[in-house]
C-alpha cells in the first residue's frame, strides 16, 4: 500500500472571486490640499487624542490619533471613523461632517473641543501636528 495519496484534480482549476458589493462609502484619506480640523480631547483630564480633518474639494476627511495619547486614542478612533463612515453614507460633504461633529461632541472617551475648528494647509500638516509630544 502506497502512502502516497493522489492530488485534487480540482487544483488545477482557476478560482475567479467576484465582489458582491463595493462596501460602505467612504471619504478619501489623503489630500495635498487645504483643509479644516478639529481636536478631540479624553474626557478624563482633557488631553488631546487626536484630530478630525476634512476637505471637500477632494472629498477627504479622516481621525488621526496622536501618538503620545498612545491606546485611549487609538480606541477612540473607531468612534469617529464610524461617523464619517455614516456621514459619507449620506452624501453629505466632509465639512458639513465636520459641523455636525462639533454640534453633537460627544465620542466614546473623548469628545470634540468646542471651538477648536481650524486650518492646515493639508492633511500631512495634521499627522505631523499628531506625532508632536
Amino acid at each position: 500500500m502506497s502512502s502516497e495519496r493522489p492530488i485534487n484534480p480540482r487544483f488545477d482549476e482557476d478560482v475567479h472571486f467576484n465582489l458582491v458589493t463595493p462596501g460602505p462609502a467612504r471619504y478619501q484619506t489623503r489630500t495635498d490640499k487645504p483643509v479644516r480640523y478639529f481636536t478631540v480631547v479624553d474626557k478624563e483630564g482633557g488631553a488631546a487624542l487626536g484630530y478630525v480633518w476634512g476637505n471637500d474639494e477632494d472629498d477627504a476627511a479622516a481621525w488621526v490619533p496622536r501618538a503620545a495619547a498612545g491606546g485611549r486614542a487609538l480606541a477612540e478612533g473607531g468612534h469617529w471613523h464610524a461617523r464619517l463612515q455614516e456621514a459619507k453614507g449620506r452624501g453629505i460633504p466632509p465639512s458639513q461632517a465636520l459641523t455636525e461633529m462639533l454640534a453633537n461632541p460627544e465620542g466614546n472617551r473623548g469628545r470634540a473641543l468646542p471651538a477648536s475648528l481650524v486650518d492646515a494647509p493639508n492633511a500631512a500638516a495634521v499627522k505631523a501636528l499628531a506625532q508632536e509630544a
